[in-house]
């Protein structure tokens, strides 16, 4: 059976988005891409120590320098689409007020038929932290399962109570509902949040840093789970950012995903036997417009199912 393929919607700054997301959306669908998908990136620091994922000396891509929020991008795709789910990989969760981020994904859910797929993070900048959590940086793991919590109890059945430390909500109705029950999944990185995912999610996001060190990490999250009692099956989303080129890289040490279409798939292939549900595949930051980005994601799609991805 081949993997459930999603594609990554356009939000970086060289998009129109009120264009172009809903034109991507409509096309992917069409072609026959099961889900689409935004991420989060707040801010762009034009001076900043840090680095990109916490990584001395590594610098932020240009990509980054004005990104969409990512729910408003969602609710354009919502409106132009009809089956593919709707996903966020991810949320920064702590940079979002837990009742009102409840709220906006059941409005969005039930606007949508049931389509929302909520992958939530706690995020490494500490830029986006000065500017907008709700907690500080060193509380990051808190504040995401204090976001779990409200969402489920938001998501839940009235009247809604909720005693938390940056949430109290006295008995109220609380609507709209999702149209059913939202899935969480966590880009969980460390033995910490594997354990949150474990007990609190329905799901792992994970980056394709390697076929055999995301295979040992998902070996280890199903006997974590059973270690833990879980009696429900994880499901699990790969996160691929792809850097495209029209003509095959063939310069010294390929990054993985870099490259024509044929490499990329050729990288793909190699996660297929792990057992995962679906691979989310990004080319945005190396199309030019929406029509290149329509095109790729076309002959992406094409090329993996005749190499049985």
């Amino acid at each position: 059976m081949a993997t459930r393929l999603g594609l990554g919607l356009p939000q970086n700054n060289h998009y129109e988005i009120g264009r172009d997301v809903p034109d991507v959306a409509r096309a992917a669908e069409e072609m026959g891409y099961e889900s689409l998908w935004v991420y989060e990136r707040a801010l762009f620091p034009t001076a900043t120590s840090q680095g990109l994922y916490d990584i001395e000396g590594l610098p932020w891509p240009d990509s980054y320098r004005g990104v969409a929020e990512p729910l408003v991008t969602l609710t354009l795709a919502a409106a132009a689409t009809h089956r593919a789910r709707l996903g966020t990989s991810v949320l920064v969760a702590p940079l979002h007020v837990p009742f009102q981020l409840a709220r906006a994904l059941a409005s969005l859910d039930a606007a949508a038929g049931g389509r929302v797929v909520a992958g939530l993070g706690t995020g490494w900048s500490l830029d986006e932290y000065a500017a907008s959590a709700v907690r500080p940086f060193g509380e990051r793991g808190k504040a995401l399962d204090e976001v779990i919590d409200v969402c489920r109890a938001v998501w839940g059945p009235d009247p809604v109570s909720y005693e938390g430390t940056l949430t109290r909500i006295s008995s109220s109705v609380v609507a709209p509902k999702p149209a059913r029950p939202i899935p969480i999944l966590l880009a969980a990185s460390n033995r910490t949040a594997r354990r949150r995912l474990v007990d609190k999610a329905d799901g792992w996001l994970p980056l394709a840093m390697g076929a055999d060190q995301v295979a040992a990490q998902w070996s280890e999250l199903q006997d974590l789970a059973a270690e833990r009692g879980r009696a429900t099956p994880l499901r699990a989303v790969l996160r691929v950012n792809a850097t495209y080129s029209a003509k095959a890289y063939d310069g010294p040490e390929r990054s993985p995903f870099q490259g024509n279409v044929d490499q990329i798939v050729e990288d793909l292939a190699a996660y297929t036997e792990i057992g995962l549900d679906e691979i989310l595949v990004d080319v945005q930051s190396s199309t030019r417009d929406a029509e290149e980005l329509k095109d790729v994601a076309a002959e992406l799609m094409t090329t993996a199912r005749a190499a049985g991805v």
